[in-house]
């Protein structure tokens, strides 16, 4: 993880205080809920969040990112309520303006991206993942290491230390470019080997891709259809690793379901990047999923999970909307999403709601699908 952040020791149960920070284009609408969406993080993360504030600024203080009024403010409470960290909901922050808050507040200071890669580092299982989120972690590390001077050496424990290790962040610029290559090297090793299987599946089968938000409940909707047991949690980023298995929709019929790591907003590039492998098998399916939780703001979470299939190069694929969690929702939420999205489905992979209705909208797309793909075989 970032070094500059590896310095103070955390107690058990980690107290944090979340900030977010208003420049005027934002709107204040996407700032709440950034906001939100940061305290789950925070969460997941393991930490508790005993305080969240919004700070309205013309622009960035280069040295401390917010005046001097509200760092006294912010000090003060730091104090009173025992704070050990303080997450800015900010993708990027240098590592002076890291510095000077450290000093100044006392406490461990970082911004959002750490606390997803952070989850990432938790969540990682398997080799491929674990490979992938130390690529990621090093390549944010990286450009950030001029100007820490001797701290890298101070490391503590807590969110945003999970990763590397201490020996690797001792080490300089040079080691961490030639572990850099190293793992690049592993994932394209691996990404071959998956290259040749899925080129095996491509010619015979018909696969489709389950994608969606964070926590959006693909697992679930996976497990349901597949009737298997992937590990599912309600938590954000559960699964960082793609799963594929067989479903069955009748007596005749099978395809193949991948289940995908979800997306979220602001996902740091260079993650993105990491898991370039794992994402490329949404490139190569031959129909979407798109899995959409009522419990969130779905027009938000839509435009997100859309802008990332269209950065995939995957717009262009057959898409089924399908809204779940309909045990929790209103009839008045159910009443929109019928007249704003009449051709989603609406179900639960908790009780099987919508599922029925689900597997015919996918027979009559793999019905489709074959006619086109299994001719050009022939």
């Amino acid at each position: 993880m970032d070094a500059s952040v590896n310095r103070i020791p955390i107690s058990e149960n980690e107290r944090a205080v979340i900030i977010g920070i208003q420049l005027p284009e934002d709107d204040d609408v996407d700032i709440q809920h950034s906001l939100d969406e940061l305290s789950q993080l925070v969460l997941t993360a393991g930490a508790l969040v005993v305080g969240r504030q919004i700070i309205k600024r013309q622009a960035l203080d280069p040295a401390f990112l917010i005046g001097s009024g509200k760092l006294e403010e912010l000090k003060k409470f730091i104090s009173e309520k025992s704070i050990k960290l303080v997450v800015f909901d900010l993708n990027a922050i240098r590592p002076v303006q890291i510095r000077n808050l450290e000093n100044l507040l006392k406490c461990r200071v970082i911004g959002r991206t750490e606390v997803i890669l952070d989850i990432f580092a938790r969540r990682a299982k398997t080799i491929e993942s674990k490979i992938q989120v130390e690529l990621a972690q090093l390549n944010y590390i990286l450009p950030r290491l001029k100007g820490l001077g001797g701290v890298l050496s101070r490391l503590g424990g807590g969110i945003g230390t999970r990763g590397p290790g201490e020996k690797m962040l001792e080490t300089d610029r040079r080691h961490i470019v030639k572990r850099i290559q190293t793992l690049k090297k592993k994932l394209s090793h691996i990404a071959r080997h998956r290259n040749v299987q899925r080129q095996e599946r491509l010619h015979n089968e018909i696969i489709g891709s389950v994608v969606g938000y964070t926590n959006a409940g693909k697992s679930t909707l996976v497990n349901l259809l597949a009737k298997d047991d992937l590990f599912v949690e309600d938590r954000l980023f559960a699964t960082l690793d793609s799963y594929t298995r067989i479903a069955y929709l009748d007596d005749s019929r099978k395809i193949l379901l991948t289940d995908t790591v979800g997306f979220i907003n602001n996902l740091p590039s260079h993650l993105v990047q990491s898991f370039k492998s794992t994402l490329e098998e949404i490139k190569y399916s031959d129909f979407i999923i798109h899995v959409v939780s009522l419990d969130m703001e779905v027009d938000r979470v839509i435009s997100v999970v859309n802008q990332e299939l269209q950065s995939l190069d995957c717009n262009s694929k057959p898409v089924i909307l399908y809204f779940n969690k309909s045990d929790i929702a209103d009839a008045e939420t159910k009443q929109f999403i019928k007249l704003r999205y009449p051709d989603a489905i609406i179900g639960s992979g908790v009780t099987g709601e919508g599922i029925v209705s689900l597997k015919q909208k996918i027979i009559e797309s793999v019905d489709i699908i074959s006619k086109h793909k299994f001719a050009k075989i022939c």
